[in-house]
């Protein structure tokens, strides 16, 4: 297999666990916007921690897999990547430290105080996460301040509109995820309150992601790859189409329909704005001519090549071990039983 397919092979892998990651952890990191406001005691408090405790670690994997893919399989974006965007990573990197620390120290210690303080760790840590983590894809789809010189941009140039549509997306898109997933978690209380809060959420969303694709169509190049070959647009169609089925599904309390709707608007979201980069990984918005491509980016063929005979060996057994685990926690947590995070 030549260098270049190599390279584009591992490109769709890159993207694809970015995806998966988002589709997996948005709807953690939506429990945890939502669990000050859902929770009114440590029982309350202990159905939501064991709602996500045997899946949130198992779906940080994908995570670490996207960031060790890009390290190994594209060393020159990575080396950007980090160069460029080293302060925002570094407040998503310090809002997961805290949000691990805030779920496994809250029920710690008995103090009111204590387990006050880890509650709105929690709560914060989650929601820069999904905020951060919108910003900077929608700067990677709109393109980044890179010159000949290097990145001409810092933190606050990455806060524009468009920056933050897609960190407002995130938030909403994840805040609705996390209250589907409560609903099929848990029961009592706890899933009505989140039950209530997912009927606007669900409307908010399908807005939301309609004014981010007509404002990604305005403001950025991705679409020029779908406008040369047309039979992509089914990939943003289905992500709107995906968004507004999710309103019918909960208007008709079909939980789970519902939530399949969301996870597959988060995953043709982001398979949207890859498809357009292709093939930029890092595009520059001054001039083409300075955004780091997927070829020159990827590593020697020899590299990919032991790399993809080991990513089809080992994520088969992590997607097994995943399915193994939510078969196994099926079942839904009510107050009286929970536990909380072990």
């Amino acid at each position: 297999m030549s260098h270049d397919m190599l390279a584009i092979i591992w490109f769709g892998l890159w993207g694809l666990l970015w995806a998966v990651y988002f589709v997996l952890d948005g709807y953690t990191l939506g429990t945890g916007m939502l669990f000050p406001f859902i929770s009114e005691n440590k029982q309350e408090r202990n159905q939501l921690q064991e709602a996500i405790g045997p899946f949130w670690g198992g779906n940080e994997v994908w995570l670490i897999t996207a960031g060790g893919a890009t390290f190994a399989a594209f060393p020159l974006t990575y080396a950007n990547m980090f160069s460029f965007l080293y302060t925002p990573l570094m407040f998503i990197l310090f809002a997961l430290f805290f949000r691990a620390v805030g779920l496994e120290f809250m029920h710690k210690d008995d103090s009111e105080k204590w387990q006050k303080m880890w509650k709105w760790a929690f709560f914060v840590a989650s929601g820069l996460i999904a905020l951060l983590f919108g910003v900077a894809f929608a700067n990677l789809f709109d393109g980044l301040l890179i010159s000949e010189v290097g990145y001409e941009g810092n933190l606050l140039s990455l806060l524009h509109p468009y920056g933050l549509l897609g960190g407002i997306l995130f938030v909403v898109i994840f805040l609705l995820s996390g209250s589907l997933w409560v609903q099929l978690k848990t029961s009592g209380v706890v899933a009505d309150r989140a039950a209530a809060l997912a009927k606007p959420f669900v409307i908010v969303t399908a807005a939301i992601v309609a004014i981010f694709l007509v404002a990604t169509g305005n403001r950025t190049p991705i679409f020029e790859n779908y406008a040369a070959m047309p039979v992509l647009w089914i990939v943003p169609a289905l992500a709107m189409v995906a968004s507004l089925g999710a309103i019918w599904f909960v208007i008709k309390e079909r939980i789970g329909l519902a939530f399949t709707a969301v996870c597959v608007t988060i995953f043709t979201l982001m398979a949207t704005g890859f498809i357009g980069m292709f093939p930029n990984m890092l595009p520059s918005k001054i001039d083409p001519a300075y955004s780091t491509n997927l070829f020159d980016a990827a590593g020697s063929q020899l590299n990919l090549t032991i790399m993809l005979i080991v990513a089809l060996i080992c994520v088969p057994i992590v997607i097994g071990y995943q399915l193994w685990s939510y078969r196994v926690f099926k079942d839904k947590i009510t107050k009286e039983t929970a536990k909380g995070y072990q």
